[in-house]
Parts: structure tokens; C-alpha cells; sequence
């Protein structure tokens, strides 16, 4: 499964531009909330790669470092995140906006060759995942004698 998101100026653009004018009829003075599939869009991925290995840069800024999960299987690779923002409400106080993110992300690809599980290097830092995946190596072709 590929999930590729197409960069595009002008929606960014525009969202900007009209972020904040279509409010929630049930609860006046709040944005309507974004899907969930729009904010994991948001989560920006950069992949290389080398003759030896695959580099994946993710941006997921917000996310304590226990709360994101990578998985390897041959050569697809997904990566899913949880964000939790934490409301603290007062008395006497109302919420006039919220653009702060809460709940999942995930990320789900195939690379083009194998990858070996046990040499996969994972850091976080900066809301920042680096993942460097190493390829398997292929097995060297056999040649048999007839006899």
C-alpha cells in the first residue's frame, strides 16, 4: 500500500488564507475539525536511497518518542504515531481556537528491494524520525553441473 500525497502551493495557499472562516454551527467560535486522513497527510515523508540502503526522513513534530510504532515486513514499511493534547479548560475561560492536532498518524510503503529487520537504525530527534534500512543482500545466482 503507497500513500502518496502530492505537494501543492496554492491549497496550502489557500487554506491559509481561509483557515478559520467556516465555524462549527453546533459550537459557535470553533473551527470545524479536520478528518483524520488530512492530518496524516500532513505528515511529510522523504525517502533516498543508496546502493546499500534506504533513508526515510519523517516529520512528526508533537510526538513523544514512545508513542510512535515502526514495522518492517520484506520490503514494506509503515510507520504509525499517536499525539495527545492535553485540555486544560479554567473557569471562566473559553476556547476561541484550536489548531493544535490530537490523534493518529500513519504511514504505509513499499520500497523496491527487501529489508533486513535486524539492521534497521531508528532516531528521533527535533520531531524528526530517521529511519536508515538497510537492503538485504541478494542471494548469489548458483550455477549447477549437469551429470
Amino acid at each position: 500500500m503507497l500513500n502518496v500525497t502530492r505537494f501543492t502551493p496554492l491549497d496550502d495557499a489557500l487554506d491559509q488564507l481561509f483557515r478559520g472562516f467556516v465555524v462549527n454551527p453546533l459550537s459557535p467560535g470553533q473551527p470545524v475539525k479536520r478528518d483524520a486522513q488530512e492530518a496524516a497527510a500532513k505528515c511529510r515523508v522523504d525517502i533516498a536511497e543508496s546502493d546499500k540502503a534506504y533513508t526515510v526522513h519523517a516529520d512528526l513534530p508533537g510526538v513523544n518518542k514512545d508513542d510512535i510504532q515502526i514495522s518492517v515486513d520484506g520490503d514494506q514499511v509503515s510507520i504509525a504515531a499517536e499525539t495527545k493534547s492535553a485540555k486544560e479548560v479554567k473557569d471562566g475561560e473559553r476556547v476561541l481556537r484550536t489548531e493544535r492536532y490530537s490523534g493518529k498518524f500513519y504511514r504505509a510503503f513499499a520500497l523496491g528491494s527487501a529489508i533486513d529487520e535486524d539492521a534497521v537504525n531508528a532516531k528521533y530527534a527535533d520531531g524528526v524520525l530517521e529511519l536508515t534500512l538497510p537492503k538485504k543482500a541478494a542471494p548469489a545466482a548458483k550455477r549447477i553441473t549437469i551429470q
